[in-house]
């Protein structure tokens, strides 16, 4: 019996009401807890918002799009197993897994620091991966860094 590798909710997505898009709508998705979607719709456009607000001269979805972009990491190291021993292998990172990376990598920098509403830190995290800065972005680049640092063992990917 064949089992699907991903569910259908890709397709059936529906765009967000506020900037139709099906990205902002999968990250409001990922932000949610305990199906609480109105919380996380409010966070999020308050976010968008205050971002806004700071940044003028950039359109909110602009801002939001770049700024997951910047945080998609393109290589990343794998554990795999030759001869009895545990090799780190760089390898190519998918577009799906791109993403979902992004996406856990900037919310989980906003849960990390307390202290202000998670609009706040998800503006303020948000801006910063924009301008390349900011936790979710050293994050990627510790990433790239050790997929750098394993290149010797590229051969192994296969």
């Amino acid at each position: 019996m064949a089992y699907k590798k991903f569910t259908a909710s890709e397709t059936i997505l529906k765009p967000d009401p506020r900037f139709n898009s099906k990205l902002v709508s999968k990250f409001i998705n990922c932000l949610m807890w305990s199906g609480k979607k109105s919380v996380a719709q409010t966070i999020f456009y308050d976010a968008m918002d205050i971002a806004a607000k700071k940044l003028k001269d950039v359109p909110p979805l602009e801002l939001f799009e770049t700024a997951v972009n910047n945080v998609k990491p393109y290589v990343e190291v794998r554990s795999r197993r030759v001869g009895g021993a545990n090799y780190q292998v760089p390898m190519q990172v998918n577009k799906r897994r791109q993403q979902s990376l992004a996406f856990r990598w900037i919310l989980e920098a906003c849960r990390d620091s307390g202290g202000r509403p998670m609009s706040q830190r998800l503006a303020d995290e948000l801006m910063g991966a924009y301008k390349k800065e900011g936790k979710a972005m050293s994050t990627r680049e510790n990433t790239h860094r050790m997929a750098d640092s394993n290149k010797a063992f590229a051969h192994f990917a296969w």
